[in-house]
């Protein structure tokens, strides 16, 4: 088989890699979703350094396993290929500038899309349609779109923003139980047993904390205490109905105004179920009538493999934009 493409997801838990040929259904020859006709993934994620994402690195991961993809599929030429990478927009210079030329030469590649992973999520969620997403893990992102021009909110990293999502909810959660220790005002006894239970001796926990490169994982391991505790614990209770806030406050910034466009939230923060959905639910409705709550259709693998058929085929729609959804086509020779 001609005419196939390679779907990259690259985040901060590895690279998820799938091969396919473009079918009638926006999805991907082969079985439905983001399977395509084969995939391939490494737990090793893509470095960063002074320069941005590293593309040798990344290039190091996706080439082998592209050659064993096409050769297991019987895909004998990749005509284009769509990259989801976290950090993109604002670490994706030497991508853009090294990968198209490199996957020409490697693979023959014609067509290239640099994407955000914000958007492949939005994608993966709601698809060419007009609408928000909400990206709640570890750190909170909502991106949305008219179909004429993306605009995003938050997303600032865990010092900065990325407020409602779980490192949030975790410090928002120690903060409470290193209140009721101290005796102030606001704490937590139940927050205070389990952040001891947890993490130690109160005392010990900024030594535990602040030296640590993978802060935001720590932080974001004790939102799910924060939610065991909110059936009984007001003040946990409060901080889940504040995320559910500041959650909502992000769709509503990048929300079409008009029309009757969807919502979506993805991301491993729903699986805290009930204490952090119902009170989204009720702030979403509240700030954005207009708008359809909905599940999301499939995930950011899903949403590149979305790109890559709709590319494959002539017939995105989706705005283009430098930073958050670039496309090039690499000239014969190169």
């Amino acid at each position: 088989m001609s005419g196939g493409f390679l779907a990259v997801d690259s985040g901060g838990s590895g690279l998820r890699v799938v091969v396919g040929t473009a079918g009638g259904d926006g999805r991907g020859r082969g079985r439905t979703g983001s399977d395509g006709l084969g995939r391939r993934a490494s737990r090793e994620p893509v470095r960063t350094g002074a320069d941005g994402i590293d593309p040798g690195h990344l290039l190091a991961q996706l080439l082998p396993m592209a050659r064993a993809l096409t050769a297991e599929t019987g895909v004998t030429r990749l005509g284009t290929v769509v990259v989801g990478a976290a950090g993109l927009a604002t670490l994706g210079d030497a991508l853009r500038a090294e990968l198209p030329g490199a996957l020409a030469r490697e693979l023959g590649v014609r067509t290239v899309a640099l994407v955000a992973d914000a958007v492949t999520a939005y994608v993966g969620a709601l698809g060419p349609r007009t609408g928000a997403v909400v990206a709640a893990g570890t750190g909170l992102i909502a991106t949305g779109t008219d179909l004429t021009r993306w605009r995003r909110a938050d997303g600032w990293g865990h010092l900065l923003g990325d407020c409602g999502g779980g490192a949030w909810i975790g410090r928002a959660g120690l903060e409470a139980a290193l209140r009721a220790h101290d005796g102030r005002q606001g704490g937590s006894v139940p927050l205070l047993a389990r952040a001891v239970e947890r993490f130690g001796p109160v005392a010990d926990l900024p030594g535990q904390l602040y030296p640590r490169t993978d802060r935001p994982a720590v932080l974001a391991s004790f939102a799910p205490e924060v939610a065991a505790c909110a059936a009984d614990d007001p003040v946990a209770a409060g901080v889940l109905r504040a995320a559910a806030r500041h959650m909502a406050d992000s769709a509503a910034a990048v929300c079409p105004p008009g029309g009757e466009p969807r919502v979506a939230v993805t991301g491993g923060l729903l699986k805290m179920g009930a204490p952090l959905v119902v009170p989204l639910e009720a702030e979403l409705a509240k700030r954005l009538p207009h708008a359809r709550w909905t599940a999301a259709e499939g995930d950011p693998l899903h949403g590149s493999v979305r790109i890559a058929h709709h590319l494959a085929t002539d017939s995105l729609t989706l705005p283009s934009d430098d930073r958050m959804l670039w496309v090039t086509t690499v000239p014969d020779g190169r």
